[in-house]
């Protein structure tokens, strides 16, 4: 082949390649240009999963073996041992049910022994008002007695005789009249008296059951008293 020719087919296929890479480039740029004007998609992160230190790990196994420990240990109690402490917390229970009792017994017992005094001042009081009520009484019945011994007859004549009068027919209706009056009077007054000594002697009656109803309660209380200490005293068989 000529030389001539040689060189023009170089020069062709030089030519050739370069316009490849020019449309290659080309086309490139191209392409570079639509992905920018593309808007980019939203980025989604996850976040971080929290991972426990080993001190905390530690920790929770600590407090678990330490309650599996506890259950185990309770599990592992001895029956006598539970049946013990159960009789121990029993007798706990009966000693303070007893001590609220004794305090109730005790303040029932200063209340029944307040009411007894009272009671007792209250007989004394009333028995008092009778003797008083009886002497009244007694002096108005001899009053009575000697107001009937003046209204007979030859008293009152004796009485208006004494006087010296001209008149003596109206000195004796005079004195009749007088004696009459202080007989009923007498009479009423003593009738009074005498309601009012049954009405006294009801309420002594009443105040002494009082009396023994309360003096009978207190001395049970003293017996059961007694008795309780008694066998608080006495030893009790241990079970």
């Amino acid at each position: 082949m000529p030389e001539g020719s040689i060189r023009k087919l170089v020069i062709v296929v030089f030519a050739i390649v370069v316009m490849t890479g020019l449309l290659v480039d080309s086309a490139a740029q191209k392409k570079r240009k639509r992905t920018r004007r593309r808007p980019s998609a939203p980025r989604i992160t996850n976040p971080e999963i929290y991972q426990p230190s080993p001190s905390d790990n530690s920790n929770s196994n600590s407090s678990d073996n330490s309650a599996a420990s506890n259950t185990n240990a309770n599990s592992n109690e001895d029956p006598e041992s539970m049946k013990r402490t159960i009789h121990t917390l029993s007798n706990q229970v009966d000693k303070l049910t007893d001590k609220l009792n004794e305090m109730q017994t005790s303040q029932q017992s200063m209340v029944d022994l307040e009411r007894l005094s009272r009671a007792e001042q209250r007989s004394s009081q009333l028995r008092t008002e009778l003797r008083d009520v009886q002497a009244k009484k007694l002096d108005l019945e001899t009053h009575l007695i000697q107001v009937e011994y003046d209204l007979k007859p030859e008293n009152i004549e004796r009485a208006a005789a004494g006087y010296g009068t001209t008149r003596p027919e109206e000195l004796r209706a005079q004195r009749q009249k007088q004696l009459e009056s202080d007989r009923t009077r007498t009479r009423q007054q003593i009738d009074q008296l005498t309601s009012s000594e049954g009405r006294i002697q009801q309420a002594i009656a009443t105040s002494d059951l009082e009396v023994e109803r309360l003096q009978k309660k207190l001395d049970a209380a003293d017996k059961a008293a007694i008795q309780n200490a008694q066998t608080q005293a006495s030893p009790t068989p241990t079970p």
